[in-house]
């Protein structure tokens, strides 16, 4: 069964870096987009960064300049580092795979594969 299983999530300070990472198991895809999402309380779900198999990508303009993702496919996982975090990042953080995918799954809500969720909450 596939599984996307993340971590790195916490509580931090404005200002401070974390970086969330998203395993991948029982796999059986070669191409395939990831992407992480967000979630706060009385919002929308709306995606962060999401990167292709080609690694072409996507990034919020919210988060443009802070935030990097990346992947190392012979591990089967994929990163977010999150730097100078501010309050509105506060949310919980969900990773996604889609097979076959683009970057452009961070515009769309159907995808084939998520993670748990991690919560990230940034005090002022």
């Amino acid at each position: 069964q596939v599984q996307l299983v993340e971590s790195g999530g916490g509580l931090v300070q404005a200002g401070d870096s974390l970086r969330l990472s998203c395993t991948i198991s029982g796999f059986d895809y070669d191409y395939y987009a990831v992407g992480w999402f967000r979630q706060a309380p009385g919002k929308k779900r709306e995606g962060v960064s999401c990167m292709g198999s080609d690694d072409s990508t996507y990034y919020a303009d919210s988060v443009k300049g802070r935030f990097t993702i990346s992947r190392d496919n012979a591990k089967n996982a994929f990163y977010l580092q999150m730097n100078s975090l501010e309050p509105g990042d506060t949310a919980v953080y969900y990773c996604a795979a889609d097979p076959w995918g683009s970057e452009q799954i961070c515009e769309r809500t159907l995808i084939d594969y998520w993670g748990q969720g991690a919560q990230v909450t940034v005090s002022s």
